[in-house]
């Protein structure tokens, strides 16, 4: 898989070609800034992706870098790819999880008004873990309220499922 760089970050970068050891104190902050941001998306991106060696040379190589600069990127991502990792996972938020889920369905048959009453309802116990932590929500609903609510996760769940979806679930992470 290519890692593919938007034109603003292929400028960023852009600089390390335009700069050698003797003109380094000439360059303004700025310049700097956008090329060392320019790297830790180029590295950041890489490491998320688990880009091969492979990948990860073609990717830089229409960046029109030296064989030399190729190879210094090369070997940079190689050694830290497992560093950066670790610290992006570190960094991501831990979300409620689900553990457990208990149910029990109510029905009542009859009242003392209405002795042809049929009234169904559904108690759901939701058990969620978070830090280590587990805390239980109940709700209660009717059947109708229960499978519209089951219809729209379906639509969320194949919404998750598009192309537009996995991009941005995939930059997330």
């Amino acid at each position: 898989m290519l890692l593919v760089l938007a034109e603003e970050h292929k400028e960023h970068l852009g600089f390390l070609t335009r700069v050698d050891a003797a003109g380094k104190l000439n360059v303004n902050t700025e310049t700097v800034q956008n090329g060392v941001e320019g790297l830790m998306y180029l590295m950041t991106e890489s490491s998320k992706m688990m880009i091969s060696e492979v990948d990860f040379q073609d990717s830089v190589l229409v960046l029109g870098f030296s064989e030399d600069l190729n190879k210094l990127l090369l070997q940079l991502y190689l050694d830290n790819r497992r560093e950066i990792r670790q610290i992006l996972s570190e960094l991501a938020p831990d979300l409620p999880h689900y553990h457990n889920l208990e149910w029990r369905l109510d029905v009542q048959l009859a009242s003392r008004a209405l002795k042809q009453q049929i009234k169904p309802l559904l108690t759901l116990k939701l058990h969620l873990e978070q830090n280590g932590r587990r805390n239980a929500s109940v709700f209660q609903t009717d059947p109708a309220t229960l499978l519209h609510l089951i219809r729209k996760l379906e639509q969320a769940l194949s919404e998750m499922k598009t192309n537009h979806c996995r991009r941005i679930v995939r930059n997330i992470k």
